[in-house]
C-alpha cells in the first residue's frame, strides 16, 4: 500500500522517464509534488525503494530506474535467517475460519483463538500512513495474547525480514504506549506515519532500527516517536 505522495512521485518519475530518458531531478519532483523541501522527496524515493518500486542505479547521479507500478504483483521474499514461531493459516474474506500450527489443522474453536481487531497495514520499512480504523477481524489463539488490548496489522515491506518478520505476514499487537529498548514496536513518527521496528533508545535520541543490512536505522528526537503497541506474535498465510 502507497500512500497518496508515494503514488503520486512514483507515476511522475515513470511519466518523465518514459518523455525524457532520464528520471527527474530532486528539484522537479518537489515542485511537482508541490512540497517545502528535498528532504519530503527524499523519504519518499527511499519509502519506494524499500517496498520495491524503484531502485537507484549506481555511480549515476538523477539514476532512478521505476521497477514496477502500483497495481504490479508483489513476489513474495524468500525466507532466511531466524524465523520466529508463527501461526500458518488460511484466511477468507473474512478472516480465517481454521489455523493450521505446526501443520495440524485446528478449528478455531478447539484451538481458544479471540477474535482481534485488523487495523490495516503497516510498513517495514519507512513509515506510511498510520491506522487508524478496524478493515477486518481475525482470530488469534489465545496463547499469543498477553493483558491488555491487541490488534493485528498486516506487514508491508522488508526491512524486518531477518528478524522473521515476512512481507504478508500478520503481527499480532499489545496496545502499549512505551517499550524496552530492543523491543520491536509500532512507532508513530511525527504523530501521522506508523512504522514496525526494533526500538533502540539512547540518550535524548530514539532509533528505529530495521532487521536488514539494505536498510537504514533512523534515529529521531523524543518528542517525534510514541509507542503504539509492541509485536507479541506473527501469523503467516500460505
Amino acid at each position: 500500500m502507497l500512500t497518496e505522495k508515494q503514488r503520486e512521485l512514483l507515476v511522475f518519475i515513470n511519466s518523465r522517464i518514459k518523455e525524457t530518458g532520464v528520471s527527474p531531478s530532486f528539484d522537479e519532483m518537489k515542485e511537482a509534488l508541490d512540497l517545502r523541501s528535498k528532504s519530503g522527496i527524499h523519504r519518499l524515493i527511499t519509502a519506494l525503494e524499500e517496498r520495491g518500486f524503484i531502485r537507484r542505479l549506481p555511480h549515476r547521479a538523477r539514476a532512478l530506474e521505476v521497477l514496477r507500478l502500483p497495481d504490479a504483483a508483489t513476489p513474495k521474499p524468500a525466507p532466511r535467517g531466524f524465523s520466529p514461531s508463527v501461526v500458518e493459516g488460511k484466511f477468507g474474506a473474512r478472516g480465517a475460519r481454521k489455523i493450521d500450527q505446526k501443520a495440524h489443522s485446528v478449528p478455531v474453536e478447539e484451538a481458544g483463538a479471540v477474535e482481534v481487531s485488523v487495523l490495516g497495514r503497516i510498513a517495514a520499512g519507512t513509515p506510511i500512513e498510520a491506522i487508524q480504523h478496524e478493515v477486518d477481524r481475525y482470530p488469534v489463539p489465545k496463547s499469543m495474547l498477553r493483558s491488555g488490548e491487541h490488534y493485528v496489522l498486516e506487514v508491508q515491506g522488508e526491512s524486518m525480514i531477518e528478524a522473521g518478520i515476512h512481507d504478508g505476514d500478520f503481527a499480532v499487537i499489545q496496545r502499549c504506549d512505551d517499550a524496552q529498548t530492543g523491543d520491536i514496536v509500532v512507532a508513530l513518527v511525527d504523530r501521522e506515519e506508523a512504522t514496525l521496528k526494533r526500538i533502540r533508545k539512547k540518550g535524548g535520541s530514539i532509533a528505529l532500527e530495521a532487521a536488514n543490512p539494505a536498510f537504514e536505522t533512523r534515529i529521531y528526537g523524543p518528542d517525534r516517536v510514541s509507542v503504539q503497541g509492541k509485536l507479541v506474535g506473527l501469523m503467516r498465510k500460505y
